[in-house]
């Protein structure tokens, strides 16, 4: 169902008693057993990394960052324990103190509040021992205090105050929660040791445990911002209510490529860029400055494959070491539908009539569904169907 259609239904619904009313409470009731059954694992093809280091973590910027191998398709975590290390991240666990025993009569109006900040409390904690599991040997002396515990001390100072405010807003706000948000390692079994390391065992492989929880995020736009609802012009600071739509096997999903495209031209010399699609059906295009815009789900044709079209464009860059500012309009910029396309791959000629200013352009071509966006994939590790190249007007 389409944004416009659930806005029309949204207004004849507020004319349907009671049976109606059921009716809502049902789809909510679904959706959240859909959002609930979807925290099992289905590792997908490549989802394992070839040396067995699914998250590997770097030191930049002063900020650790962290890379899911195959966009966190591991199903499991496990922590290697050694006679070396007895005293080291991998013997030890994350301790913090109880916020839930500090609560008190906590009004009705704010139990729900509370409890989803409870439920988040713990599940920041499993991450963090997930995270101090998976990087032991990592970093400097500090690096447990400054990439672990600092930065589990800021987010549960924010889940506390806003308990105290949730509690607050209806009843008197708990002055006892002061000094809760800081955690501390305490030391983990050492296999009959003593956390001295006088007396160690044979090293030995923790039992593989499931990942935390995922902490979902709303998924409607009744539940994000307040944001106004976006109407198929190109308008931001809206939410787009439309439905994702229908996403295709791995083997008919969208690709493209880039084939031939010049290093070097003149200015404002006409050019060629010529690229390839496969599975992509090139016959739905919704002008965007007609209220096209982020307004049709994605549609698979009778063979599965997605219905579309594809952009390209060239802008200039101002220079190669930062990302560039996304707002300016590209120098040149179009969509091509021609209602060719299959499953087979085939190639059309993009021609640009030749850019007016000196300088790097990057010149990029990608796969679009009936309303603009990136076809989706079935898998998290497939790569989508875009292409880019840089192209130096001299």
């Amino acid at each position: 169902m389409t944004g416009r259609h659930k806005r029309i239904l949204a207004v004849v619904g507020t004319l349907v008693v009671f049976g109606g009313i059921i009716t809502v409470t049902q789809v909510s009731s679904a959706e959240g057993e859909r959002r609930a059954s979807s925290r099992g694992c289905q590792p997908a093809p490549g989802g394992q990394a070839p040396n067995g280091q699914n998250v590997t973590t770097t030191q930049q910027n002063g900020r650790t960052v962290r890379n899911y191998w195959g966009d966190g398709q591991a199903c499991t975590t496990s922590a290697q324990t050694t006679a070396q290390n007895s005293n080291s991240q991998a013997s030890q666990t994350i301790v913090c103190p109880s916020v839930e025993d500090r609560l008190q009569n906590v009004p009705a109006a704010a139990q729900a509040e509370v409890d989803r900040n409870l439920a988040l409390l713990e599940t920041q904690i499993a991450e963090a021992n997930q995270r101090l599991a998976t990087s032991a040997g990592q970093g400097g002396p500090n690096f447990v205090q400054n990439a672990i515990l600092g930065p589990l001390a800021s987010k549960r100072t924010a889940a506390i105050d806003r308990i105290a405010i949730a509690i607050g807003r209806v009843g008197q706000r708990p002055n006892n929660l002061n000094g809760l948000a800081t955690c501390t390692l305490a030391a983990g079994n050492n296999n009959g040791g003593n956390n001295g390391g006088g007396n160690n065992q044979p090293a030995t492989t923790a039992p593989t445990t499931a990942p935390p929880p995922l902490d979902f995020g709303p998924d409607e736009c009744s539940e994000g911002n307040g944001l106004q609802i976006h109407d198929g012009f190109q308008n931001g600071n809206r939410c787009v209510d439309t439905e994702m739509g229908e996403v295709g096997n791995a083997d008919t999903n969208p690709s493209l490529l880039i084939t031939s495209a010049p290093r070097n031209v003149g200015v404002n010399e006409p050019f060629v860029i010529r690229v390839s699609t496969r599975n992509l059906v090139r016959d739905r295009f919704l002008p965007a400055g007609q209220g096209g815009y982020y307004v049709d789900m994605s549609i698979l044709n009778a063979q599965g494959l997605v219905r579309g079209h594809f952009h390209t464009s060239c802008r200039l860059l101002n220079n190669t070491n930062n990302a560039p500012d996304p707002a300016p309009a590209p120098a040149f910029f179009v969509a091509t539908e021609d209602g060719g396309g299959n499953a087979q791959p085939d190639t059309i000629e993009i021609r640009v009539p030749g850019l007016a200013q000196r300088g790097t352009f990057q010149c990029a071509s990608w796969a679009g569904d009936a309303s603009h966006r990136i076809p989706m994939m079935q898998r998290a590790n497939q790569q989508p169907a875009f292409d880019a190249v840089r192209v130096q007007v001299r």
